[in-house]
């Protein structure tokens, strides 16, 4: 069973991690579907339909983005607007197509980790930032996962740590 991977990057080309993510991908069509949203609507008109039908298909989805300001890009949060309707996610009889559908997040942070902590800088971890998510997939009767974190991608991104995180990214979606 393929995962489907839908990609939120404003400017993937200018990505250090996130590309290297999706270019591993694709070496593995068999495991893996790429929906890139930017390439897919680059003037953020999204098809509601088209996408109500490509998660249907799937019985396992991955999130991927940056997270910045504390939060994920802006086309995310309107594609959950938007495709995640009444009747279709939530809301009545008809609905709860994503019902028992496997969900996670695959994040890039440009802060370190330390940082998200009760005693760190921004004083909240990454689970609690990213509660919104757990309880909208909750909502809609899906099966969150725990989120992949990459953290450190503005002071820290070197080589040999962007390769480790690609591993470490195949590693999680083969156990999801």
């Amino acid at each position: 069973m393929q995962t489907l991977i839908v990609v939120i990057h404003p400017d993937l080309n200018q990505s250090v991690v996130n590309k290297r993510w999706m270019n591993e991908l694709k070496k593995y069509p068999e495991k893996y579907t790429i929906h890139d949203l930017h390439a897919e609507y680059p003037d953020e008109k999204i098809n509601i339909t088209k996408e109500q039908k490509l998660i249907e298909r799937f019985d396992k989805i991955v999130f991927q983005f940056p997270f910045y300001w504390f939060n994920c890009p802006p086309f995310f949060k309107k594609w959950l607007d938007e495709v995640l309707t009444y009747g279709w996610a939530y809301g009545s009889k008809s609905g709860y197509k994503l019902q028992g559908k496997k969900i996670a997040l695959a994040i890039s942070a440009g802060i370190d980790e330390a940082d998200y902590t009760a005693g760190g800088r921004y004083r909240y971890t990454m689970k609690e930032l990213t509660a919104p998510f757990e309880i909208t997939f909750e909502y809609v009767k899906a099966n969150y996962q725990p989120a992949f974190v990459f953290y450190g991608m503005e002071y820290n991104a070197r080589p040999d740590r962007i390769e480790k995180s690609v591993s470490d990214y195949l590693s999680f979606l083969e156990s999801f």
